[in-house]
Formats: structure tokens, C-alpha cells, sequence
């Protein structure tokens, strides 16, 4: 049996709604995305793992600061020095804009490290591991160039190109399967989208938005699991194999707010895997929405931060009010309201606008564009023949925009 831990899209150098930490000079929120590293070294030190699969995406952006790297490196040393086996997918934010440039994470393969396998080319991997022999089948990310020539494109639309790519995807897997020992497990890692995932906001990914990579090609029997990639949401593809995005370990945004974040657990046996998420405890995200449009909306706000939990949280209020409440609401007493919170991101004020009196004792807004301008020229006096012209002339624009 071998024991494998999945993760994937750590994004080290995120530092959204962060602040410096006088202690160290570095953004508090990479000390949240480096105790989620660490957590994981932890449990992977602790628990007999024997091969870490990661599924890409090491860094925010494909040029990390040296800090990063410096950061990366001595967690990943860790295991390699522990003969835990490591195995980095790229992803899109270590692939460079060039191809002649090195990816983010290309210097362990350089440096020939110990323990460590670097993959930015789709290919296969056989490593031996403590529980045994084990068959790697990688699929970096790859944009659409890399997989269509130019010819391919011309006088294709982006419906028959995507066709082409899925086709292009299919090949490249089969032609793996087609060299596959039977008798050895086998794993997929996979940086991408695979048609039919689900972002954070629940939509789904479907073709012409971004390069797809089909079902037929990750759920192929051949395969023991299928460790993904790329989207930041954990979640299950397919039952058998097991095809799982192990999503990210700490969140970026709001859009984030309601995931739960970890990393994936696998035991591997030829012709099975049996695998558990491990939850982290990320850095929560609260979004509280309120209604104040009463006499004293400080009471209506403070009344209704009292019921959610917020300590340690990245906290936005969203407050719907009226322009006669707005002048009222504190900015600075909502702040104070929201003490034990990690960082109030915004506090954001959506007021109401009261309908305007203006013409002949009705509201403006509810009366149509040509009584609107009827009663305008009534106000300013215009000769009844002018303005038997000047109404003529709006209702024939007014019907032909309708059309």
C-alpha cells in the first residue's frame, strides 16, 4: 500500500487583505498561507506518508520574490531530507511567458535535489516509493499553443478549436496508458479544467471560457487516482477512480468565503484507492449584510455585528440604508464594533435614492419618457404648436428604439 498526500495551489505571495508584521517585515497573509504549509509538512512527517503529489501552482506569480522561493524551498526540504518522496506539477502561475525562461519551480530539477521530481512536460514518472513501485502520469498546465499548430486555427471557430484541443488532450493520455506497466498502480496529476468542475461561485466550467480538458481523459480506468489541479474549490469529479481536486489550503477572497480548505489523503493499492480531505483551519472570511434604515441605524448595525463570529476573521460589512440614515453611520464605530476581527476589509454603504417630485405632482420615474417631456414643456411655457412638433419627433424615436 502507498500512502500518498495531494495538495495543490498554495499561492504563496498572496497578500490580499493583509497588513506587515512588525516582527518579521513580511505580509501577515503569507504567515497564513505558511502555517498551511507547514500543517501539512507536519502531518506528512507525522503520519507515514510516502509520496507528496502537488498538483501546481506554488506561487502567486510566475517571477517569486527570493523570500518566497527561500520559503517554499525550506518546507520542501523537509520532506525530501525526511526520504519523503515529492513529486511538483507546474501550474500557470509557475509556467513563464517564454519558453526558453524556467518555470518557478524548475531549480530543484536543476540542482538534481533528492527526493524531488520536477514535471512541466506532459510524460510519466515511475518512482519507487516505500510501499512500492508507483506510475506517475503528468499534465502540466499547457496553454492552446502548445497543443495546436498555427495551420489548426485557420478558419476554425472557437467551438471546432476546443473540439481539437479535447481530441489533441485524448491523444496525449492514451499515449501514456498505452506504456503503463498493468501490474503497478497508477496516478494522474493534473493542472487545469476538467470539464464539468465547479469554481468557488458554483459555476461551472464549460467550453470557449478556458482551455478544457475532458472527462474521458482523467477518468480512465487505467488509472488508481486522479489528482487535480488549478481550481481552488475541493471537490470530487468521479467516483471510480477517484478523480479530486484537493482545491486550495488557504483562502484568497470572499469568493472564497464558504470553502473548506485542506489538502487529500490517498491509500493506493493496484485496482483501488481509499482517500480522506484533511481540513485546515484557514483564515475565515465573514461577509455581513445589514439593514439600517431606521431612526438610529448605529443600534440596527451594532445590533446585528453582535451575532456573527468574527475574531480572527477578514470581515466586509455591506450596509443597506437610506440617504436620510446614511449621515448617521460611523464608519469608526462599526470598526470598533468588529474589535476582535483580523482586518475589516470595507465597509460598504448601499443607500437607497428616494423618487424625485418634480413635474405636476408626480414621481418622475414612474411616468413614461413622453409624459416626462410633455409635462417638462408644459412647465417652460413652450407654444402649444412647438410642442405638438417636438412630441411628434419623441414618440417616433421612442418607437424606434422600442423595436
Amino acid at each position: 500500500m502507498i500512502r500518498v498526500l495531494h495538495f495543490a495551489d498554495l499561492h504563496l505571495g498572496v497578500e490580499n487583505y493583509g497588513r506587515l508584521d512588525p516582527r518579521t517585515g513580511l505580509s501577515t497573509r503569507l504567515g497564513d498561507f505558511l502555517r498551511a504549509l507547514d500543517t501539512l509538512v507536519e502531518y506528512a512527517l507525522e503520519n507515514d506518508i510516502h509520496l507528496v503529489l502537488f498538483a501546481g501552482d506554488a506561487y502567486k506569480g510566475r517571477k517569486p520574490s527570493p523570500t518566497l522561493q527561500r520559503e517554499f524551498a525550506k518546507r520542501i526540504r523537509q520532506l525530501a531530507e525526511a526520504k519523503i518522496l515529492v513529486f511538483l506539477l507546474v501550474g500557470n502561475h509557475d509556467m513563464p511567458r517564454a519558453a526558453s525562461r524556467a518555470t518557478s519551480v524548475e531549480i530543484f530539477d536543476t540542482l538534481a535535489i533528492r527526493n524531488v521530481w520536477v514535471r512541466d512536460l506532459p510524460g510519466t514518472e515511475i518512482i519507487e516509493t516505500k510501499g512500492g513501485p508507483v506510475q506517475v502520469v503528468a499534465l502540466p498546465w499547457v496553454n492552446r499553443g502548445w497543443l495546436l499548430s498555427q495551420e489548426e486555427h485557420v478558419g476554425k471557430n472557437l467551438l471546432e478549436i476546443d473540439f481539437l484541443i479535447a481530441e489533441k488532450w485524448e491523444r496525449i493520455v492514451e499515449n501514456e496508458i498505452a506504456h503503463l506497466d498493468q501490474k503497478i498502480p497508477a496516478l494522474l496529476v493534473a493542472h487545469g479544467t476538467v470539464f464539468g468542475a465547479l469554481y468557488g461561485s458554483e459555476r461551472s466550467v464549460i467550453l470557449g471560457q478556458e482551455m478544457v480538458i475532458p472527462r474521458s481523459a482523467v477518468t480512465d480506468p487505467v488509472f488508481d487516482y486522479v489528482a487535480l489541479g488549478h481550481i481552488h474549490k475541493h471537490q470530487v469529479l468521479n467516483e471510480n477512480p477517484p478523480v479530486v481536486y484537493a482545491g486550495s489550503m488557504e483562502r484568497v477572497d470572499f469568493g472564497e468565503e464558504g470553502e473548506e480548505k485542506g489538502f487529500v489523503v490517498v491509500e493506493i493499492e493496484k485496482g483501488q484507492a481509499r482517500w480522506e480531505f484533511i481540513p485546515l483551519q484557514a483564515r475565515p472570511f465573514v461577509t455581513i449584510s445589514v439593514e439600517a434604515k431606521g431612526a438610529e441605524p448605529m443600534s440596527q448595525i451594532l445590533e446585528a455585528l453582535s451575532h456573527f463570529e468574527v475574531k480572527e476573521a477578514i470581515v466586509r460589512v455591506l450596509i443597506s440604508t437610506t440617504a436620510e440614515a446614511a449621515p448617521l453611520i460611523k464608519d469608526r464605530e462599526v470598526r470598533k464594533g468588529l474589535g476582535e476581527a483580523f482586518l475589516v476589509a470595507t465597509i460598504s454603504k448601499d443607500v437607497e435614492q428616494a423618487l424625485r417630485l418634480r413635474l405636476g405632482g408626480r414621481w418622475v420615474e414612474e411616468m413614461p419618457p413622453q409624459e416626462v417631456l410633455e409635462r417638462y414643456l408644459e412647465a417652460k411655457r413652450v407654444p402649444p404648436e412647438r410642442t405638438k412638433v417636438l412630441l411628434a419627433h419623441a414618440r417616433k424615436i421612442i418607437e424606434e428604439e422600442s423595436r
